[in-house]
């Protein structure tokens, strides 16, 4: 007699258990965003019941691999034309809105003896570097940093030149981390990027007219986004989230679209 109620209770407990589990939320979003979205995925969980699984990389990456069937609830691009490209494959997106922008900024290890300048025409980079030096840069093919510099570097006239001594990374992060280790005596990497990296410093910001606007796009992925996916992208717009970009370097770009 006791086994049907054995039975009974499992069901019971496996019920709940899975009524009280949290809602996940899959975020695809840009490396530069990699420090600010763990604090801000912190503060968030502390207040929701849900679980939010960040996954950084460059953002042509997370767009090709959404493309292909990888989970995305929230997708977070550095550049308007990996979000475009999204679309452009028939993925539906969904409250899309420019959430962030940022600048371009050329950075050097502590310690390096290179004193501040503006890297623009006047001050070719070529100047800085000894024989055999590279520049570390987010692959200009594809990454939306690097993309940002080959656009700064044509536009000063410098491309042609430092091509060939470009050490390119599979993104943001990865460029910043060849000057941190070393290995590359500057590189081109976010206005954020340079005040999150260690051991690096900022020698200057590039003009803002040598490339596009730096914008960073969010957006909702799939047909039928979650309320607690569209809660989250909303949350993102809000004053409290602003604050808490605004301390890793970013602009804001107002509130949140409220649909």
């Amino acid at each position: 007699m006791l086994r049907p109620f054995v039975i009974v209770m499992a069901a019971t407990l496996l019920c709940c258990s899975t009524a009280s589990a949290a809602e996940r939320i899959d975020v695809q979003a840009a490396a530069s965003l990699t420090d600010v979205m763990n604090t801000l995925i912190d503060r968030y969980e502390q207040h929701q019941d849900v679980d939010l699984v960040p996954v950084y990389a460059s953002s042509s990456t997370l767009a090709r691999q959404i493309s292909q069937g990888a989970p995305a609830d929230v997708y977070l691009s550095a550049n308007e034309k990996w979000m475009d490209w999204l679309e452009e494959q028939g993925e539906p997106l969904q409250a899309r809105r420019d959430l962030l922008n940022n600048r371009l900024a050329l950075i050097t290890a502590d310690g390096s003896g290179i004193e501040n300048f503006t890297p623009d025409a006047e001050h070719p980079l070529s100047q800085t570097l000894k024989e055999g030096d590279r520049i570390a840069v987010g692959d200009p093919d594809h990454v939306p940093a690097g993309i940002y510099a080959r656009q700064a570097l044509e536009r000063l006239g410098q491309w042609q030149t430092l091509k060939p001594r470009l050490a390119r990374a599979s993104d943001v992060r990865g460029a910043l981390a060849l000057v941190e280790r070393g290995e590359t005596p500057l590189g081109v990497v976010y206005a954020t990027d340079a005040m999150a990296g260690e051991h690096v410093r900022q020698l200057g910001l590039f003009p803002a007219d040598s490339h596009d606007p730096i914008t960073y796009p969010a957006a909702l992925v799939g047909r039928e986004p979650s309320p607690q996916a569209r809660a989250f992208l909303q949350w993102l717009g809000s004053d409290e989230a602003a604050s808490i970009f605004r301390q890793y370097g970013f602009e804001v770009n107002g509130s949140a679209d409220a649909n």
